[in-house]
């Protein structure tokens, strides 16, 4: 009974079908955990959703921004462009059935005691007990009947800077950014939205949110994370650990296996 954690689907079934063989994953016994961007721009959205769905209850996510795009394109909030891929997925009779679904999964989600799981990353100045606590108000959110209204107050990139004093939509819109949208943090506390290069090709005045020391983690936690296929998931720190190596881009997809700590990889 192994638990493994997949970066970035992205709508590549082929890809993950795959790896999952590669590791000899067994449905059955063994349990995958997924950091977000299920579907978005890959070739096979809607067999990706049915076949995730079909390992449940040995299948976990979190949502990523693709995902999300996905669900406010379904509420009427954004139209979907060619490059999404989402043709087939939207006129599939089980529409329905995957977006309440995929509406009832977390941003965030604890492996074990010390292991977060998200999309982007840890906000540097929250806990993995704040990612969770903030998750929940945003599944509140989703999950509940009026969650196409709430959805469209999604979009936006402002506040930059976490306050416990936000309130309302500017605390939901900044949740979401920080758990689905960060790579780069400015001024000590700001999230950048611009540069999504590696962080050696980006200007110096930027940081990777990996690198500001949090003093609400321990030496012992750890933070499992997706999104940033230019950084090939070389953080260069074993408590902050990648997957998203770019799939979808011609590169690679990666599991990890949580027993050992060891990543396995297909080449697209």
């Amino acid at each position: 009974m192994t638990t493994y954690v997949v970066g970035d689907i992205q709508a590549c079934l082929k890809g993950l079908k795959k790896l999952l063989k590669k590791a000899e994953f067994n449905p059955k016994h063994d349990t995958l955990i997924a950091v977000g961007d299920l579907i978005g721009r890959g070739p096979q959205a809607e067999q990706t959703l049915s076949f995730l769905m079909s390992l449940s209850p040995n299948f976990k996510t979190v949502l990523g921004n693709h995902d999300l795009h996905f669900l406010a394109i379904c509420a009427g909030i954004r139209h979907a462009k060619p490059s999404d891929k989402f043709d087939t997925l939207l006129k599939s009779k089980q529409l329905p059935q995957y977006i309440d679904w995929l509406r009832r999964q977390p941003l965030a989600l604890a492996l074990d005691a010390n292991t977060l799981v998200t999309h982007a990353g840890l906000y540097p100045y929250w806990s993995i007990s704040d990612a969770l606590r903030f998750s929940q108000e945003v599944c509140e959110h989703l999950s509940s009947d009026n969650w196409k209204d709430w959805i469209a107050s999604m979009y936006g990139s402002e506040p930059k800077a976490w306050s416990t004093d936000l309130e309302g939509e500017n605390r939901t819109r900044f949740i979401v950014n920080a758990l689905t949208r960060m790579r780069f943090i400015e001024n000590h506390n700001q999230l950048n939205f611009e540069c999504k290069s590696s962080p050696k090709d980006a200007p110096s005045s930027l940081q990777p949110w990996f690198c500001l020391k949090n003093p609400q983690l321990t030496k012992q936690q750890k933070v499992i994370f997706g999104h940033w296929a230019a950084l090939q998931g070389n953080t260069q720190h074993k408590q902050f650990i990648g997957l998203d190596t770019g799939y979808l881009w011609g590169q690679s997809m990666t599991l990890l296996n949580t027993s050992t700590m060891k990543k396995l990889a297909v080449k697209h």
